[in-house]
């Protein structure tokens, strides 16, 4: 019997247990003899780009509530969000210029809940006046510019509507991983309209979002997770009555 040399057993050896362990964002590495690295997925890794971003955005369209989290860029404003959607409410957290406010949307009433030192700089308000609002939920008129600004937050369809779409022309950008998920990477114009990894795995959510520009980059989870909004106690709410102060 022909003796196998010793160093070929080892570099055999080797082989399968980088083949074992390596699983970097792509399910099945070709390499180790995987194949397809769309086996066992839902099957929109196959499908051409224009195609995922229209089943992705009806998956998004469709789920009854999601989260999101990350930093979105607006009119030269960057905005850290932590918000619950549905599509009768909305409630989390947005912080920007070093300041952050709760907001709460309940129907079609807004509410915005911030302490003294907001309210100070959004709008001078000093002494008895952010004393006042401080660490109460402010009732936000539909007519005060804030709603405009702020509600869009807290608005699952206006919000995924406005983000779900890539700008330029579609391509796929490869198999890749979002925290131990399975994705499809969709790009606009190469990456500069944006970026999009879409779940390989069940309903084909969008997971993460690079917006265009250096818009922002976004992470969206719970989908289909319930959450309660309700409206405030009526000790923790001010009307105030007129336009907020914002800045």
């Amino acid at each position: 019997m022909t003796a196998i040399p010793q160093g070929r057993t080892r570099r055999a050896a080797r082989a399968a247990g980088m083949c074992a362990l390596a699983v970097t964002g792509v399910a099945v590495l070709t390499a180790c003899g995987g194949g397809d690295p769309d086996a066992g997925t839902n099957g929109v890794g196959k499908l051409p780009a224009d195609k995922i971003q229209a089943k992705t955005q009806a998956a998004a369209s469709s789920a009854s509530a999601v989260r999101l989290s990350g930093t979105v860029v607006t009119s030269g404003r960057t905005y850290q969000l932590d918000m619950q959607l549905k599509a009768d409410g909305g409630t989390g957290s947005v912080t920007s210029k070093g300041a952050t406010f709760k907001l709460l949307r309940v129907g079609e009433q807004l509410y915005l809940k911030a302490d003294a030192d907001f309210w100070n700089q959004a709008g001078g308000q000093g002494g008895d006046a952010a004393g006042t609002l401080n660490g109460k939920y402010v009732k936000v008129p539909q007519g005060d510019p804030a709603y405009k600004k702020f509600s869009g937050f807290t608005d699952k369809d206006v919000l995924l509507e406005g983000l779900l779409s890539l700008h330029g022309t579609l391509a796929t950008d490869g198999h890749h991983d979002d925290a131990g998920t399975r994705t499809i990477r969709i790009t606009g114009d190469k990456g500069s309209g944006g970026s999009l990894d879409v779940s390989l795995e069940g309903t084909p959510y969008p997971l993460r979002l690079v917006r265009a520009g250096g818009a922002g980059t976004l992470s969206f989870s719970d989908w289909g997770k319930d959450f309660a909004v309700a409206e405030p106690a009526t000790g923790e709410t001010v009307d105030y009555g007129k336009q907020l102060p914002t800045s």
